[in-house]
């Protein structure tokens, strides 16, 4: 199932089942560059500054530590990343892209952009067709394959795995460096990360509540430490009682969330976040209790711009009256 299997992008290599993609709250309001109605006329600008003149690309290396090189930056750009579109956007490079995967829906600009399907597993041959000289992928085995097949038609290849928070920092500045316009690249990572300290400054001495994250109804699995989503409830001033496990999605028993008897449970995993949990979860003491905190989709599923959003979405929700700085 397509939906499901691209999830792996967000959640990691334990999570092949579960991406799934929503409606994502702009950042406008904190920084204009952040919002798709504010970048529009700034990604004609900044795109029409970025010709082949303004200085020779880098050599960088992605996460299959691959070395790719440039003579000159890029003009027609794929990406089959949200997190990656969403960066692009954000830097003001939006106008450059050709193609996206079928869930890249934030900014509402990447739904104008040409759907080339799933981002894991690609289509190659329509990649090809479409005559990009830049393709954006995850950086999973089950893309490299693919990865070296654009390479071999000739097409620069750029694979990042982006799980975490520094793996967002990493690439927002690679990014910036492949397409010209580090400075930009600079300010969004700045942005992003002054929300986040934002944030933790103000939950730093509150008191934690515990916390359980479903990811899926019918199964156990769980954000463990290994997700970014598990820093964001740090910063928003939670405790995952999984947090103690490396793994990014862990399956776990119900018996063992009943025994741990978190305080909330987190929605925002497969089947909506306006569903009810049902079938063993309603086993869960704060279940019953209607301990429920609802979280939108697309803000919360990717480690991307919309991290400082989501971090103070979550941090209303866990310390109601909270005063952000």
């Amino acid at each position: 199932m397509p939906v499901l299997r691209f999830r792996t992008v967000s959640l990691g290599a334990t999570a092949k089942s579960l991406y799934r993609s929503a409606i994502g709250i702009s950042a406008c309001a904190a920084l204009a560059i952040l919002s798709a109605s504010c970048t529009r006329d700034s990604t004609r600008n900044a795109a029409a500054s970025r010709s082949p003149a303004s200085g020779v690309a880098p050599t960088v290396r992605d996460d299959f530590g691959r070395p790719i090189s440039f003579a000159t930056h890029p003009r027609r750009v794929v990406s089959l990343n949200p997190t990656t579109t969403e960066t692009i956007f954000a830097i003001g490079a939006g106008s450059l892209l050709i193609g996206r995967s079928h869930w890249d829906e934030w900014p509402d600009s990447a739904r104008t952009i040409p759907d080339m399907g799933n981002g894991i597993g690609p289509n190659v041959e329509k990649i090809v067709a479409a005559h990009p000289d830049l393709v954006l992928l995850y950086a999973s085995e089950d893309n490299r394959a693919a990865a070296e097949r654009l390479e071999s038609a000739g097409i620069r290849t750029i694979s990042l795995r982006i799980d975490r928070i520094a793996d967002f920092d990493r690439s927002v500045r690679l990014l910036g460096r492949v397409l010209g316009d580090s400075a930009r690249a600079a300010v969004v990572l700045d942005t992003v990360a002054a929300s986040l300290r934002r944030v933790a400054s103000a939950t730093r001495a509150l008191r934690k509540p515990t916390v359980v994250w479903p990811m899926i109804d019918t199964s156990p699995m769980v954000v463990g430490g290994g997700s970014f989503m598990n820093e964001l409830l740090t910063i928003a001033g939670a405790h995952n009682v999984y947090a103690y496990l490396p793994q990014p999605s862990p399956i776990v028993s119900i018996e063992d969330v009943i025994a741990r008897n978190p305080d909330f449970v987190i929605r925002g995993g497969e089947g909506g976040s306006d569903s009810p949990l049902g079938g063993v979860w309603q086993a869960v003491p704060a279940i019953a209790q209607g301990h429920v905190i609802r979280i939108p989709l697309t803000m919360i599923l990717r480690p991307s711009v919309q991290m400082g959003s989501a971090a103070t979405v979550l941090a209303r929700a866990l310390h109601p009256g909270i005063v952000l700085p």
